[in-house]
């Protein structure tokens, strides 16, 4: 992703965000790292306000609401403002940008194996893979991300007073040269493996979870 191509995306963020309180307020929450600001609440009403797919990202420096505003084939570009990107294929966190007090996610590569390109719906109980991340701080480049995915139970999940039936799969990740080791959890569509909601560590500081507002609209309209 070039800088040309942020550029827009920040753009088009700015405009959702000055025409939605929703978008204003949870950016000014997402700012107040240091504080660690309240939780955003979201209403239908308010989500359906905006024409575009939307989420809600937790991180530890607080929470907000971001909007799809580009696709790129199954490359997805989440704003929410002009500092905070998060970039998602199929489903999981590939880059972030002002996100992380300690340094962000600066890439992700896949192996031709992964299971997310063909849907966690899909993977076997004790299925191993493995990927290549880079690090902004500290200048980390092909980092070796090795993971195990369990199938676990299906489960009820509550989005906007809507109930999906998803199947959770967890995936336990570890990266001895960075020492990190941790589980990220996905709750998926047991149909095609769309992910309503996630819990992941993208980098050593920086765990988030996504929730997904509008499964519905999956893509721009």
């Amino acid at each position: 992703m070039n800088t040309l191509k942020v550029g827009v995306c920040l753009m088009a963020a700015l405009l959702l965000c000055g025409c939605n309180p929703l978008m204003s307020a949870s950016l000014n929450n997402l700012k107040s790292a240091v504080i660690g600001p309240d939780e955003v609440d979201v209403t239908p009403a308010q989500v359906a306000e905006v024409n575009y797919p939307q989420l809600k990202l937790t991180t530890p420096s607080g929470s907000g609401v971001l909007a799809l505003v580009r696709e790129r084939e199954d490359l997805q570009f989440w704003v929410a403002s002009g500092k905070q990107v998060l970039l998602l294929r199929d489903g999981l966190a590939v880059r972030s940008i002002g996100l992380g007090l300690e340094g962000d996610l600066d890439g992700t590569r896949l192996a031709d194996d992964s299971p997310f390109k063909s849907g966690l719906h899909q993977v076997a109980d004790g299925f191993t893979s493995r990927r290549w991340i880079d690090l902004y701080k500290g200048q980390e480049v092909g980092v070796i991300v090795n993971s195990r995915f369990t199938r676990r139970s299906t489960e009820t999940l509550d989005i906007l007073d809507k109930e999906y039936t998803v199947l959770r799969v967890d995936e336990q990740i570890d990266a001895p040269a960075i020492g990190l080791s941790a589980t990220n959890r996905y709750w998926v569509d047991p149909r095609d493996g769309f992910i309503f909601k996630s819990e992941q560590q993208l980098t050593s500081q920086l765990r988030v979870r996504i929730v997904q507002l509008t499964p519905d609209r999956r893509h721009l309209p």
